[in-house]
């Protein structure tokens, strides 16, 4: 399921922190994943209205969503 190298990184992780597999691998997870209360990501969500076409744009909007989720986060 993983490559062998971050299997390797993973294992040796569990063992210096004396915890199983399973919870390094949970806490890697959560920690990369943003919480989601609705189920719904939220970048969705985020087209501005007036002109243009988002799908023009979607690299510049989904940027601007992740950034305002970072400082939204560090606050």
């Amino acid at each position: 399921m993983l490559p062998d190298e971050l299997d390797a990184r993973l294992r040796h992780e569990a063992r210096r922190r004396g915890a199983s597999i399973a919870d390094v691998a949970r806490g890697a997870i959560e920690d990369q994943l943003p919480a989601s209360t609705d189920g719904h990501l939220s970048f969705f969500a985020i087209g501005e209205g007036g002109p243009g076409d988002a799908s023009e744009d979607v690299d510049r909007l989904v940027g601007r969503a992740v950034d305002r989720r970072h400082s939204d986060d560090s606050s």
